[in-house]
């Protein structure tokens, strides 16, 4: 097990007094955190609460669409398949999302609450959709899945369908609204701090983790990183993304990108941060700030927001190709961490030093106009639809928050990745 190392929320408490899941069984990543948060509460010292509710109740109270996945463009919808099975095979569970995803849950949940949500009964539901490809809310998985816990199943089916239980889950669905929650799975670590996704364990824990022992597995292979000045999560992402080849013997190769030409490209809003709900934005300007404590990196938000990075990216794409990580770093640092204006050519040529009498005047030609375009439709051809978006052995990952994966994958063996 990695090392502890120091807090890196100074709002909370330590040790915990409470871990509480909020879970529908119609998310593959809730069911991922049925799993994956018993060692971490385990860890933290604290019991781990079970809080059923409906997805759809929630969804519906934040204007969500029903069925997400039928929103996605052809792209991102293929990657979160392949997100799902990665995240599955990284923790050994097995995976398979069934043709008539997203099923009903209501019952199961009802069945659920029925059952005090005895823990046996949550992880046969989960194992019942997701390692079986079964209807969690039929009643022969139902009585299944209550009579191998120990319950009488008509008992359940009776109880399940009664006004007090009904209530009950309008009730805890409810206070999950109240609460701030908007998908699934959500923690929360003593009432107040809300986690979002399972893929935000390591947050939850609320402390820093020496990096993992280098290996020369990676050796000879590439991470491709295509990013943008303009995403938070890229400026995360291009710093951690080094020390992953740095931990594993792989090269990095940078490829600048315009994203709001990829975005248009998906049918994209310009900001997605606009899109989302109250709660949600919330909840990312705190994900934000964990993660650049968790990675020890300074940041801020700035107060200019959306920024130009047009000019910036075809500065960098102007200076040799030796320079333009040491600018590419220097940039995002101006940006996300000193809140300067990277759209101004006075701070671009700060920036540049020397080599800005070479790069500011070719700024607006016609030949780095044309060469960030090409950079830009190749990531577009290549299925990129956000930043920062990593490729390995031809496999796309997106988020700064899947390079976990990235170094799982260069960790092993190709023919084994």
């Amino acid at each position: 097990m990695l090392a502890l190392m120091p807090a890196i929320e100074p709002t909370r408490t330590f040790p915990a007094k409470s871990l509480e899941l909020y879970f529908d069984y119609s998310c593959p990543y809730a069911y991922i955190a049925s799993h994956t948060a018993i060692p971490v509460a385990a860890r933290m010292g604290v019991p781990l609460t079970l809080r059923p509710f409906l997805l759809g109740g929630v969804f519906q109270a934040r204007g969500t669409p029903q069925n997400l996945m039928g929103t996605l463009s052809g792209g991102k919808a293929a990657h979160n398949l392949a997100d799902m099975a990665r995240w599955a095979k990284h923790h050994g569970l097995p995976l398979t999302v069934p043709p008539e995803h997203p099923r009903k849950t209501v019952n199961a949940l009802r069945a659920t609450l029925a059952c005090d949500v005895d823990p046996k009964v949550v992880a046969s539901f989960f194992h019942a959709y997701w390692a079986l490809g079964k209807d969690p809310s039929a009643d022969e998985t139902i009585a299944e899945v209550v009579r191998g816990a120990g319950f009488d199943p008509a008992v359940v089916l009776a109880r399940m369908t009664s006004p007090e239980i009904k209530e009950a889950l309008k009730r805890e669905t409810d206070r999950a609204v109240a609460r701030g929650v908007f998908g699934a799975p959500t923690f929360f670590v003593d009432d107040t701090h809300l986690y979002w996704g399972q893929d935000r364990l390591v947050l939850v824990e609320g402390e820093r983790r020496e990096e993992p022992a280098p290996t020369d597995a990676g050796a000879g292979r590439v991470v491709e990183a295509y990013w943008d000045y303009s995403s938070p999560f890229a400026y995360l992402g291009m710093v951690e993304v080094e020390r992953v080849a740095a931990r594993t013997g792989a090269t990095v190769v940078s490829r600048p990108m315009l994203l709001g030409a990829v975005f248009k490209s998906v049918g994209q809003v310009n900001v997605p941060l606009s899109t989302f709900s109250p709660e949600r934005q919330a909840h990312t300007f705190a994900d934000l700030t964990r993660w650049a404590a968790q990675l020890g990196v300074a940041y801020t938000f700035p107060t200019r927001f959306p920024m130009s990075s047009l000019k910036a990216l075809r500065a960098t794409l102007l200076l040799p190709e030796e320079k333009r990580r040491a600018f590419r770093d220097a940039v995002f640092r101006a940006y996300w961490a000193d809140d300067r204006d990277i759209a101004d050519e006075t701070v671009l040529g700060e920036l540049l030093g020397e080599d800005a009498s070479s790069v500011l005047p070719r700024i607006a030609s016609p030949e780095v106009k044309a060469e960030l375009t090409r950079a830009t439709e190749e990531a577009v051809a290549r299925g990129v639809f956000g930043a920062p978006t990593f490729v390995v052995d031809g496999e796309l990952y997106w988020g700064q928050d899947r390079l976990v994966l990235v170094e799982d994958r260069l960790r092993r063996p190709r023919e084994e990745a």
